[in-house]
């Protein structure tokens, strides 16, 4: 039996957000909160998701986060 009902993985860059799942595929989404929070809605309770911490971007003055 499997912990998850699904894993999936998200790829984060600066424009869009890429996620493949083991289910469904893969998926693009603009980076931005609206698109963000359309994802976290889909997820079911029992899912995973993993993602990697690469770099940082700057915020609008400038400022690494």
């Amino acid at each position: 039996m499997d912990k998850y009902k699904e894993t999936f993985g998200v790829d984060i860059s600066k424009d869009v957000f890429d996620v493949y799942s083991s289910e469904g595929g893969h998926s693009q989404f603009k980076n931005d909160s609206s698109r963000f929070k359309l994802f976290v809605n889909t997820l079911a309770v029992d899912s995973l998701v993993v993602m990697e911490a690469t770099g940082y971007y700057p915020d609008d003055k400038g400022v690494s986060q």
